[in-house]
């Protein structure tokens, strides 16, 4: 009997045709040299030889040690690779130059695969800022009076942004608590989560010239899992009055795969009803496309479901922080990331980060490795996710898992 191939795939796998989420990759014989990879099931496709193979004219796009060119190259070029992609997974006549091109993901080493221009954070879940609000401040509005009318957010180190896999070190910083007399350094004790989703950019903006809700996919190539570790502490003493900083820039994990936008159009939802009336640059009634992903996210430690915060709840879109973002002229620039803010639910279990999860420590999670208010040395924390994809099949987002490292003296 003859080897399956690895373009048959199981059915219903989620990582199949309808997918082909983009990558960065080596190989043990030539580990020096980053290739361009898009995944099939198991296996990663080395797109620039199989362009060459084929003799596509995108062989020289595709035949680069990152993402960034295909970025800068715009939707045109998107649809089409995409398309040639396509082609080259599942019809038969491609197989003899294809498979030859299939590595096993358990035989390459995965690596960042864009380079990253600007890094911009958001706060975004009406639930997530609400339980927040009650946290710190259990006798006044948990919502800040412009919370309903823009899309909050802050610039945040893209030097420190890391792939999947890479270990985070716990960072070290001023913290004082209301019983300190004086402001103490040492290592974060409240080391937390954030479970997010990034929106990679590809095509760049002209400086001055604001980018509308309708242009969103002329801009935005794909998303991507994302983890912006936070260490609660540092960060509430210093965010006064100018918002996070070495509490959130020590490190923040991205997945090792991007998912083109046209993957997910089966999975684009309307946003929950807003009850204010927004300025006509965010306001997206009139839309015709929905501005929301039905993403449905799951955050483990060691191994154990502490949190499945559904992506659909989220109050701001993707669309309306790119349109906020870029309202003052700001340009785009290709590889800038823009992260969700913390995913929350209204539900217990739906809650995206450890702040909420424990509020704030009075309620420590048990887990079989004992009770957690925030995360130990050696935790190693994994955001997986999926979304509805076209007819019945399931599209699943590349994970992105980090593991903590102890501080360094």
């Amino acid at each position: 009997m003859p080897e399956q191939s690895p373009l048959d795939l199981a059915e219903g796998d989620p990582f199949g045709p309808h997918n082909l989420p983009y990558g960065v990759f080596t190989t043990a014989d030539e580990p020096g040299r980053r290739r361009l990879g898009v995944r099939i099931g198991d296996h990663v496709l080395d797109a620039g030889a199989a362009a060459h193979a084929l003799g596509s004219p995108y062989a020289t796009l595709l035949a680069q040690p990152s993402l960034n060119a295909l970025l800068a190259a715009g939707r045109t070029a998107w649809r089409d690779v995409r398309r040639a992609l396509t082609a080259w997974v599942t019809v038969p006549a491609h197989r003899p130059d294809i498979e030859p091109l299939l590595h096993p993901l358990s035989d390459v080493t995965l690596h960042l695969p864009y380079e990253v221009a600007d890094y911009v954070d958001f706060y975004a879940s009406e639930h997530h800022a609400t339980n927040v609000g009650k946290i710190f401040r259990p006798d006044g509005e948990p919502l800040t009076p412009n919370w309903k009318h823009l899309p909050i957010g802050y610039h945040g180190r893209s030097g420190t942004v890391v792939v999947s896999g890479t270990e985070v070190t716990r960072p070290a910083g001023q913290r004082k608590t209301p019983a300190d007399a004086a402001p103490l350094f040492g290592p974060s004790l409240k080391l937390d989560i954030e479970a997010e989703v990034g929106f990679l950019v590809g095509a760049p903006s002209e400086l001055g010239r604001p980018v509308p809700l309708a242009s969103f996919r002329d801009h935005v190539f794909g998303l991507t899992l994302l983890n912006d570790w936070s260490a609660r502490d540092i960060q509430a003493w210093e965010y006064v009055p100018l918002g996070p900083f070495l509490g959130k820039s020590f490190a923040t994990s991205v997945s090792a795969w991007v998912t083109p936008l046209e993957a997910l159009d089966a999975a684009r939802v309307a946003p929950p009803a807003r009850d204010l009336p927004l300025l006509p640059y965010l306001d997206d009634g009139d839309d015709e496309e929905p501005g929301g992903f039905d993403l449905h996210i799951t955050v483990r430690i060691n191994g154990e479901v502490v949190s499945e915060p559904p992506f659909a709840s989220m109050y701001w879109t993707a669309a309306q922080q790119l349109a906020h973002m870029t309202v003052n002229g700001a340009s785009l620039r290709t590889g800038d990331l823009f992260g969700s803010g913390t995913v929350s639910g209204p539900e217990v279990h739906q809650r995206g980060s450890l702040l909420e999860l424990t509020w704030n420590g009075q309620e420590p999670l048990e887990l079989s490795t004992g009770k957690r208010t925030f995360l130990e040395d050696g935790d190693e924390v994994t955001l997986t996710a999926w979304a509805p994809g076209p007819d019945g099949t399931k599209v699943a987002l590349g994970e992105v898992t980090g593991r903590i490292a102890p501080a360094r003296a």
